[in-house]
């Protein structure tokens, strides 16, 4: 077996694997000389010539000629008589330069050398894939759809890299099917053996904020920055804008004509509920806008506990808090504050009653169900309209009715 044999295949790896002809030429060193060192102990004194473009290579070991009978290391060293034959004129202290053929390294060797090389051109795309998905952490990624699993999304690139989007990564009304195209972020990539794990996430505020960046052209130009972004993934967001240009309205830009911008995020993210807010250093303000809907009153804040009391109207209690908590949570977080809800007038009227006087007759659970919605006293509900209490709680409408029925009786009597 010659040179040729092993060396054919260089210029198909520079091609398939789009490899530069320098790396590929420093990767090929490196096996050779690995194989040197295991068959001559040392590849201090070999030279390496290589041309992967034309396919062939020659290896030259360097020797230094010393009088017969005085070799003490051969690879280093060359009788006068064996140096000779080479060339008849050689003499005592002269370097000696000999071709070595990959057929003498023997064929086991060879068979090595090849899947060696194969192993470390592998490993080089895999080092590459590290870092350039490395770099696209954050950014908004497509790929197609390739495999379904019941905790897991197989997708593939253009390029055919695997990336996995995690089932706690989707959104929750997510359903995909093979050769679908999927938007995400790219939120991580983690080394799996020598393989990378490209990871891709639809649940992370930052993949809203992408999507205002690539859909909205004033954020991406720079003229409306997003402040912060908090996300219950598929149900409902916040998203605080503001803008050093007093010209532009940075909740209308992004918002759109009746909802015209905005309106292809939504669809992206499963009819998530998007609030824009105007960012404002001024906190009670902030926290007042970040309660959008409810028309909160007023404000009293502790900077050093980081709570705030919220006074609101009663009506205006249920829209502060949201269906299931979302709202005051989210405004919580995009505020940085925890946020206790207080209806105006605090104390109730002469004429009302606590549910938790009930608590014989109506479960615990059940109570907590109201007060979710800011609706804790026996007025507070029966003041309400029954589809609207189905709508914002979890609770059916039978148990509704028998809760209205227990108040009625106990109450208004």
């Amino acid at each position: 077996m010659e040179n040729i044999a092993l060396i054919e295949s260089f210029s198909e790896f520079k091609d398939d694997k789009l490899i530069d002809r320098v790396t590929l030429m420093a990767i090929l060193e490196d096996v050779f000389r690995n194989a040197l060192k295991k068959k001559y102990g040392s590849d201090d004194n070999f030279d390496i010539i290589i041309n992967p473009d034309k396919g062939d290579m020659e290896i030259w070991r360097n020797r230094v000629v010393v009088a017969d009978g005085e070799v003490e290391d051969e690879n280093q060293e060359i009788a006068l008589s064996e140096a000779r034959k080479i060339e008849p004129d050689f003499e005592v202290g002269e370097d000696v330069s000999e071709e070595v053929k990959l057929i003498d390294l023997g064929r086991r060797a060879i068979l090595a050398l090849r899947q060696n090389l194969i192993s470390k051109i592998h490993e080089h795309d895999n080092t590459n894939l590290y870092k350039q998905f490395k770099d696209l952490i954050g950014e908004i990624y497509t790929a197609e759809v390739h495999h379904v699993r019941p905790r897991v999304v197989i997708l593939v690139d253009d390029e055919g890299n695997e990336i996995v989007l995690p089932k706690e990564k989707q959104i929750p009304s997510d359903f995909f099917r093979k050769g679908d195209n999927v938007r995400g972020i790219i939120e991580s990539v983690e080394l799996k053996g020598n393989k990378p794990q490209i990871i891709m996430s639809r649940t992370a505020d930052k993949f809203l904020e992408k999507l205002f960046e690539q859909e909205i052209p004033e954020v991406f130009d720079g003229l409306i920055m997003i402040k912060k972004v908090v996300r219950i993934p598929g149900e409902k967001a916040k998203v605080a804008v503001d803008s050093y240009d007093d010209r532009i309205d940075p909740v209308g830009a992004c918002v759109g004509m009746k909802g015209s911008r905005i309106h292809g995020i939504v669809r992206e993210l499963g009819n998530e509920n998007i609030d824009v807010i105007n960012y404002t250093s001024n906190l009670p303000l902030y926290i007042t806008r970040a309660l959008s809907p409810a028309k909160v009153s007023s404000v009293k804040i502790d900077e050093e506990k980081k709570r705030a009391e919220v006074f609101l109207k009663l009506e205006e209690v249920s829209k502060a808090i949201g269906r299931g908590g979302h709202n005051i949570k989210l405004a919580g977080l995009l505020t940085g504050y925890e946020l206790d809800v207080i209806r105006e007038g605090s104390a109730i009227e002469e004429d009302d009653v606590e549910l938790t006087e009930f608590s014989d007759e109506i479960d615990g659970w059940v109570i907590d169900e109201f007060a979710k919605i800011g609706l804790d006293t026996a007025r507070s509900i029966l003041n309400q309209d029954v589809a609207d209490l189905v709508r914002r709680t979890d609770l059916e409408e039978e148990t509704i009715l028998e809760v209205i029925k227990i108040l009625k009786e106990e109450f208004e009597d």
